[in-house]
């Protein structure tokens, strides 16, 4: 596993392009070497950013394979799902066909979406690139401080999630275990709130979110006002 990188950008808008020409250049990469291209989504308000650039760049094709991090346990159309905000920033005007596009049924209730989540994870190998986020808590998909974050090598691949401290309580999430299956694992991490959360991870505190690494390079890509070097 690899130490974390920090990429840190003056807004933003400086920081989504750039990391919307990395992962594009890494689906090249994956493409020419495996055929397949297979990349996990993050919820939050820069990754809609991020999508809407890569909507913007017509990103995406038959070679590309979405999954997702987690997922709130929400009726399938309801907008706080992290399945509709992609859909609607991006993946629904992109050439990556439905089949490709694996959003968790969390509708289903937290421990049958899990269940069925883990079995079409199991033909699945590593990930090329994982987008996570971090709460203020240092919190990452639906990993949270004092629950399970499934880090055994034996883990099931997906969690189901009861009582998280943010609503909705019941959620489904990939495991630390199962992150980790990952070439790259690139947070997005931006705004003022985080800044208290990354110094303790920065600092080696034990949180979540420093529980997932990837297997060739950890980023974190951090806006100015998140970064806590000048506190």
């Amino acid at each position: 596993m690899t130490r974390p990188e920090w990429r840190v950008f003056d807004s933003v808008e400086m920081l989504v392009p750039q990391l919307a020409d990395a992962l594009c250049a890494e689906a090249g990469m994956a493409i020419s070497a495996r055929g397949a291209f297979h990349l996990v989504l993050a919820g939050g308000s820069t990754p809609r950013a991020l999508y809407r650039a890569l909507a913007h760049r017509s990103s995406g094709d038959a070679r590309w394979h979405v999954w997702y991090g987690d997922e709130r346990c929400l009726p399938p159309d309801h907008a706080e799902r992290n399945s509709i905000m992609a859909e609607t920033a991006w993946l629904a005007a992109s050439h990556i066909p439905p089949e490709n596009r694996r959003p968790i049924p969390a509708e289903r209730g937290a421990s049958e979406a899990a269940s069925v989540y883990a079995g079409w994870l199991k033909e699945v190998g590593d990930f090329d690139v994982v987008l996570l986020g971090m709460g203020e808590d240092g919190h990452t998909a639906s990993l949270f401080p004092d629950h399970d974050w499934g880090e055994a090598p034996g883990s099931t691949d997906a969690l189901a999630v009861q009582g998280a401290p943010k609503p909705p309580p019941e959620r489904v999430s990939l495991s630390v275990a199962r992150l980790n299956r990952s070439q790259r694992v690139w947070f997005v991490i931006t705004g003022s709130g985080k800044r208290h959360a990354l110094r303790r991870w920065a600092s080696g505190e034990t949180l979540p979110v420093g529980a997932v690494q990837g297997r060739q390079q950890t980023v974190a890509w951090v806006d100015a006002p998140a970064w806590p070097a000048d506190d």
